[in-house]
């Protein structure tokens, strides 16, 4: 899975938050109760994915290499900088100059990325030029038939 190129931009510690109703239940997958159908509080959803605003980018994915990790061609990834890439994480890196987005793994001293879909192969990261852009700690996506933004 490649990523797109272009980032789509740092989070502003700055911006004025927009709350949208949060309610004071989960909603459940089974049958309804029809006495959870009060709002609790709002819910700002940047602080709720944005932990280290200064250290946040979004960025796009493409293709399918990350499915098995509910990451899908177009997910909306939310990326820490400040976070270490530690094995069993799922990070954002270039590899050889291309960007990518894999779960690091080390087998012994030698570290890999997995995809999370069997068609692909894991590539060893030895003997190339890797830098780590962040830690993905978030997805977003939509839902098939919801509208597109």
């Amino acid at each position: 899975m490649s990523l797109s190129v272009s980032l789509l931009g740092r989070a502003d510690p700055t911006a004025i938050p927009c709350p949208l109703p949060l309610f004071s239940s989960a909603v459940r997958a089974g049958f309804p109760s029809p006495a959870d159908d009060h709002l609790d509080t709002d819910l700002d959803l940047h602080r709720h994915v944005v932990k280290h605003p200064a250290a946040t980018y979004f960025v796009r994915a493409e293709g399918d290499s990350m499915i098995g990790d509910g990451i899908h061609h177009g997910d909306l990834l939310v990326v820490d900088r400040s976070l270490e890439a530690l094995p069993g994480r799922i990070i954002v890196i270039a590899v050889d100059g291309e960007l990518t987005v894999k779960c690091l793994e080390r087998v012994g001293q030698r570290a890999y990325l997995r995809a999370s879909n069997p068609a692909y192969k894991p590539i060893p990261l030895e003997g190339r030029e890797s830098h780590v852009w962040g830690v993905v700690t978030h997805v977003l996506h939509s839902l098939p038939g919801a509208p597109l933004p």
